[in-house]
């Protein structure tokens, strides 16, 4: 070994720390490569093919690369000690000087050349590493499998002592895992496709009653009322469906789609009789239902309204396809603005909003966080906090959203608030 230079054993050195380097490198891109591109990927890049192949099983790459860069890092440090004996020789320096001085060194070039900075541009620029790699990491775990599968062998042995399984097992991404995704890509506009798939991830934690007309604003036919007043009804309403009742919103008969009767109110032929041919079976929806499974629900038995129900039969309130759909797309609703769900906008951080308004399509429409857990409307939001029936005048505080009551209807709900936002 004293008759090697010392250029050629800094030029072994060299070599070996940019072999370092590539292990190093290679294991942080592959492990960092995004597995739904690298999926997609593969299906035409070659190199993409061999590396999603490489992490099907990862214990036998991460082996093969352990493998080489401890080797190598072994193999620089008996290159480094050599140098530091020749040089102390040429230079009256004791040996353990010199092998201290070196392995200072060898640990500086190490952590610099071959694990910080090949690291930290792996981890910013996986694809081209790992897919250069994968060309040299294949055809070396075939030659190498032997040694690679015998650590791996002992290597599970003791975590199965420890109690860890050898497979674990690939799980899918997780709803809010998909949900960071959409939201971190920035490929899509955050006020149109972005939202519309975050709020479909949303409707998960959804209920029906979350967003149903409640029961004191279901608006219906009573088929005991005199004839001209329900035929007046039916040529002024907005609605395309409404429930027919008898005396009482729980006793339903039927639900009408106007549709099917304009026929006869464009020739003034309808009757109460031809009324009650054309309703169609009530459709009931059970109370907490949950917003994907109603809609799927919906498109299964192709109806477009139910009725909420709770465990007693009693009807709690009405929700529509359209309902569910304004959850994922936004407000869409042909509806007339006098229904009274509005918002009046005074200044930047003070409105006046209608106390029926669902919070959900409030929180929606405004960008606003306010609670949903004990309230699906904003007067039953102000009720259950204050404890108390209403009063006009009355204010409270949640958060970052000052509430004052500005007026009481005949039920004891809130008719309108102002709502500041701090």
């Amino acid at each position: 070994m004293n008759d090697i230079p010392l250029s050629a054993l800094l030029t072994v050195l060299v070599v070996l720390l940019f072999l370092s380097a590539f292990f190093s490198s290679s294991e942080t891109a592959l492990m960092t490569l995004n597995r739904i591109r690298l999926k997609n990927k593969s299906k035409t890049n070659k190199s993409a093919q061999l590396a999603e192949k490489l992490l099907q099983q990862p214990d036998r790459l991460i082996g093969l690369i352990l493998i080489g860069n401890n080797f190598i890092n072994i193999a620089a440090s008996t290159v480094t000690t050599f140098a530091a004996f020749k040089i102390a020789n040429d230079h009256s320096i004791s040996p353990e000087a010199a092998a201290a001085y070196g392995t200072v060194l060898l640990t500086l070039l190490i952590l610099i050349f071959a694990e910080v900075t090949p690291k930290t541009y792996a981890a910013l620029h996986p694809e081209r590493i790992a897919f250069p790699a994968a060309y040299i990491l294949t055809p070396l775990l075939k030659i190498l499998y032997p040694l690679v599968w015998t650590t791996n062998l002992l290597t599970n042995g003791i975590l199965r002592m420890l109690g860890v399984p050898k497979e674990v097992a690939h799980q899918a991404l997780s709803r809010e895992e998909l949900r960071t995704l959409m939201i971190e890509n920035q490929s899509l506009k955050p006020d149109t496709k972005q939202q519309m798939m975050i709020n479909i991830l949303d409707l998960e934690n959804i209920d029906v009653d979350d967003i149903m007309v409640p029961k004191n604003e279901v608006v219906g036919i009573d088929i005991t009322d005199d004839w001209p007043s329900i035929l007046n009804q039916l040529e002024n309403t907005y609605l395309t469906r409404l429930p027919v009742y008898k005396e009482d919103i729980n006793n339903v008969i039927g639900t009408l789609h106007i549709r099917t009767i304009l026929p006869q109110l464009s020739k003034s032929s309808l009757d109460l009789r031809g009324l009650r041919k054309v309703l169609r079976k009530p459709y009931f929806v059970p109370e907490g239902a949950n917003l994907i499974i109603q809609l799927q629900e919906f498109q299964k038995c192709e109806r477009r309204m139910g009725l909420v129900v709770d465990e007693y039969g009693d009807i709690q309130g009405l929700v529509t396809i359209d309902d569910i759909l304004e959850e994922i797309v936004g407000d869409f609703t042909s509806e007339p603005k006098n229904r009274g769900r509005h918002i009046i906008k005074q200044n930047d951080n003070k409105f006046i909003v209608d106390g029926r308004i669902q919070l959900r399509s409030l929180n929606r429409r405004m960008q606003w966080n306010l609670p949903l857990d004990d309230a699906s409307t904003l007067s039953g939001l102000i009720t259950v906090h204050l404890g108390d029936i209403p009063n006009k005048g009355t204010a409270l505080k949640l958060g970052k959203y000052k509430i004052t009551i500005l007026s009481i209807d005949d039920d004891n709900l809130v008719k309108r608030a102002r709502i500041t936002v701090d």
